[in-house]
């Protein structure tokens, strides 16, 4: 169940993490940028880069956002973001160093006229 969560204390050899952490779902969290040219994106971001997303390895879940317009009609401070669901830290590490996440990551970044940003969480609660 994705959802659940496990309490057991885990300090997994040759993770980076300091100390002991509890053993939870993860989630990697692209945040994606303004694009140059939204049109473009949108294309390219459902035609060709959440099929390279959808072969990574022990994903088990995604979810996708597109940022709110800003009602005074400024530009929003983020465009996009996707938040990418895994087991644990070491199944996600795995699926991301695969060459299906490699893949995505590298389309990602050559997607991401505005930038984007990677951040791999541990979810604390849910």
């Amino acid at each position: 169940m994705l959802l659940q969560q496990t309490t057991r204390l885990a300090a997994p050899l040759g993770s980076p993490r300091k100390g002991y952490e509890r053993s939870m779902t993860v989630k990697l969290t692209v945040i994606y940028g303004n694009p140059t040219d939204p049109e473009a994106f949108e294309q390219h971001y459902q035609e060709v880069h959440l099929p390279l997303v959808q072969k990574v390895p022990n994903l088990q879940r995604a979810e996708l956002a597109k940022v709110f317009p800003k009602e005074d009609g400024t530009p929003t401070p983020k465009y996009r973001t996707a938040d990418l669901y895994f087991a644990d830290y070491d199944t996600a590490v795995a699926a991301l160093g695969s060459p299906e996440g490699g893949a995505a990551a590298k389309d990602a970044m050559q997607l991401a006229t505005g930038g984007v940003d990677f951040l791999l969480s541990d979810i604390e609660q849910s």
